[in-house]
C-alpha cells in the first residue's frame, strides 16, 4: 500500500513536470552532477571514516547528496542519487561481512526515505515555478495597469483610511504640479484649499464612525490646490475599497477648467444667443409697456392740461376742476396699475426653496464660475465661518447671483498685475450670514457706484446692464441685501447677506 502510494506520487510529479513545469537545462546538469559527485564524495568519506565505524551509519552519509541533487533538479535526479547512495551503503557492509536480512530493511527505508526526498525537492521546483510565473504574471499586470493609469486623462489619486495618498497618477501630477515622490505618503488635504484643508480629516473620521456617506459614490464639483497656490474648479468621484483590515479611497479628478477649444466657444455662441434673447424680450417688454402706458400718460396730460385752462376762467370752476383732477388721479393709479401687473408677471414663477448649505452652494458656485481662471492666472482664497452656514433659499437663484459677482470681478481683473479673489462668509446681524466676494481690479469711478444696481448702468463696454440689478431684486427678495464698497486702484468688494435658518447646521463635504 504505502510502495502504490509511491508510486502514484512519482507518477503525479511526472505528469507536473511533463505538463509544462520544465527545469533549465543548466540546473538539471547540475542536480545530476551533485547527484554523482555528491554520492561519490559521500562514498569516499564514509570510506575513510570506516575504521571507527565498522558497518554503523552506512546509510547516512548518503542522504546529503540526495537533498542536494532533489532541491536542485527534482525527481530524476533525487532518484538518481538514491539509487547511487543505496549501492554505495550497501558496499559497506558488503566489504565486512556480507549482507544480512537486517540490511535489506534499512535499504528499504533508505529507498523509502530518498524517494520521498525526491518528490518533496520536485513539489517545492513545481511550486517555485508557480510562484515566479505568478509573480512575472502580476508584474505585467501592475506594469499594464500602470500604463493604463499614466495614460487616463483624469487624475487618479489614492489614500487609506488615515488620508495619506499612497498612489498619484501621471494626470495627478500635472493636474496639481506635484510629483508622485513629492505627495506619496504625505496627507491629501495638501492638495485642498482653505478652510477644506483644516477639515477633511474630520471628514474621513466621521465617516468610519458613522458608515453615512456623503461624497463616496456622488460626483461633485469642487476646488483644488495647485503646486503654486492657485486654486482650479474640479469634478471629484470617490470610490472606496477594503483590503485586509484598511479601507482605501480612490478620488477621480477631472480638471473643469481645461475646457477644449470648441466647448469653449460653443459657451460663448449660447451666451450671444442669450444676451440677443435678453434684448428681444426687453424690446417686448418696453413695447408692450409703453403700448400698455401710452393711454392712461395721454389722459394725465388732457387733464391737466383742461386744469390749467379751467383755471384762467372767471370765476374758477372749482367744482370742474376738482373733477378734472380726480381723473387725472385715476389716471395715474391705472398706469401704477400696470406696472404692478407687469412686475408680478415677470416675478411669477414658483421658486423652490430649501435649507441648504450655505459653503457648499457657494463651493458649487465658484467651481463653475472659475471654469477658465487658470488661463486668468486667477488666485482664489475662501474663509468660511462654520456658524453661519443653514439658509432657507432658493438655491438656482443664490448661486446666479454668486455667478454673476465671481464673474464680474475676473472680468474688473484683465487688466491688472494682481489678480486675487477672496470669497468670505461671516456672520451679520439680523441673524445673517454676509457673503463677501472681493477681487483686486481697478475698482469702480465714483460717480457710477451710488448707481450700479440700478437697471441698464454697467461699466462694461458691451454689457446689458441688468445682471446686477436683477441680483439686488433676487438678494432683497430672500430677505437680504446687497452693497459695494470700492476703492479706486485698490478693487472692489460686493456684499450681500441671507437670513440664516435656526435649524441644524447642515454638515457638507
Amino acid at each position: 500500500m504505502g510502495l502504490a502510494l509511491i508510486f502514484s506520487a512519482i507518477e503525479e510529479a511526472l505528469d507536473e513536470q511533463g505538463a509544462g513545469q520544465r527545469i533549465s537545462r543548466p540546473r538539471r546538469v547540475a542536480g545530476y552532477l551533485a547527484a554523482i559527485g555528491g554520492e561519490a564524495v559521500s562514498w569516499i568519506l564514509r570510506i575513510a571514516f570506516d575504521p571507527l565505524l565498522d558497518t554503523r551509519f552506512a546509510y547516512l552519509f548518503f542522504v546529503p547528496a540526495i537533498v542536494a541533487a532533489a532541491a536542485l533538479s527534482g525527481l530524476r535526479a533525487g532518484l538518481l542519487a538514491t539509487l547511487l547512495g543505496l549501492a554505495g551503503a550497501l558496499s559497506i557492509p558488503f566489504l565486512h561481512q556480507g549482507l544480512n536480512p537486517g540490511e535489506y530493511l534499512s535499504a528499504a527505508v533508505f529507498v523509502a526515505l530518498g524517494t520521498s526526498i525526491a518528490l518533496v525537492g520536485e513539489r517545492n521546483l513545481v511550486l517555485g515555478q508557480r510562484a515566479q510565473r505568478a509573480y512575472e504574471t502580476i508584474s505585467a499586470r501592475e506594469v499594464l495597469l500602470r500604463s493604463v493609469l499614466d495614460t487616463v486623462p483624469d487624475a487618479i489619486i489614492l489614500i487609506d483610511d488615515a488620508g495619506i495618498i499612497r498612489s498619484f497618477s501621471r494626470a495627478a501630477e500635472l493636474q496639481f504640479g506635484w510629483s508622485s515622490r513629492e505627495v506619496v505618503g504625505k496627507n491629501v488635504s495638501m492638495l485642498m484649499p482653505a478652510p477644506y484643508r483644516d477639515s477633511h480629516d474630520g471628514y474621513i473620521a466621521r465617516y468610519l464612525k458613522t458608515g453615512e456617506p456623503r461624497i463616496i459614490g456622488i460626483g461633485r464639483v469642487v476646488v483644488g490646490l495647485r503646486r503654486g497656490g492657485a486654486t482650479f474648479p474640479m469634478e471629484l468621484a470617490v470610490g472606496e475599497m477594503t483590503v485586509g483590515a484598511r479601507r482605501y479611497f480612490t478620488g477621480f479628478v477631472r480638471d473643469l477648467s481645461e475646457r477644449q477649444q470648441t466647448e469653449t466657444r460653443l459657451q460663448e455662441l449660447q451666451a450671444e444667443l442669450v444676451h440677443v434673447a435678453r434684448l428681444t424680450s426687453m424690446g417686448e417688454m418696453a413695447s408692450s409697456l409703453a403700448h400698455e402706458l401710452n393711454q392712461p400718460l395721454s389722459a394725465i396730460a388732457n387733464y391737466l392740461n383742461g386744469c390749467r385752462r379751467l383755471l384762467g376762467n372767471t370765476p374758477i370752476p372749482k367744482d370742474l376742476i376738482e373733477e378734472t383732477l380726480r381723473k387725472a388721479k385715476d389716471q395715474a393709479l391705472r398706469a401704477g396699475e400696470v406696472i404692478r401687473r407687469l412686475r408680478d408677471f415677470v416675478a411669477r414663477g414658483e421658486t423652490e426653496r430649501r435649507t441648504e448649505s450655505l459653503h457648499k452652494l457657494l463651493e458649487e458656485a465658484s467651481a463653475l464660475a472659475l471654469v477658465g481662471g487658470k488661463e486668468q492666472g486667477i488666485r482664489v482664497s475662501m474663509a468660511f465661518d462654520p456658524s453661519v452656514d443653514s439658509v432657507h433659499v432658493d438655491k438656482v437663484q443664490v448661486q446666479q447671483v454668486v455667478l454673476n459677482l465671481i464673474r464680474n470681478a475676473i472680468e474688473a481683473m484683465e487688466a491688472s498685475p494682481r489678480r486675487e479673489l477672496s470669497l468670505t462668509v461671516k456672520p451679520a446681524h439680523g441673524p445673517s450670514a454676509e457673503i463677501v466676494i472681493a477681487d483686486t481690479g481697478a475698482g469702480l469711478a465714483p460717480e457710477i457706484a451710488p448707481h450700479l444696481f440700478q437697471p441698464f448702468i454697467t461699466t462694461k463696454r458691451t454689457g446689458l446692464g441688468v445682471g446686477l440689478s436683477i441680483s439686488r431684486t433676487i438678494v432683497e427678495a430672500h430677505g437680504g441685501r446687497i452693497w459695494v464698497e470700492t476703492s479706486a486702484g485698490e478693487g472692489t468688494a460686493f456684499h450681500f447677506t441671507l437670513p440664516v435658518t435656526d435649524g441644524n447646521e447642515v454638515e457638507y463635504e
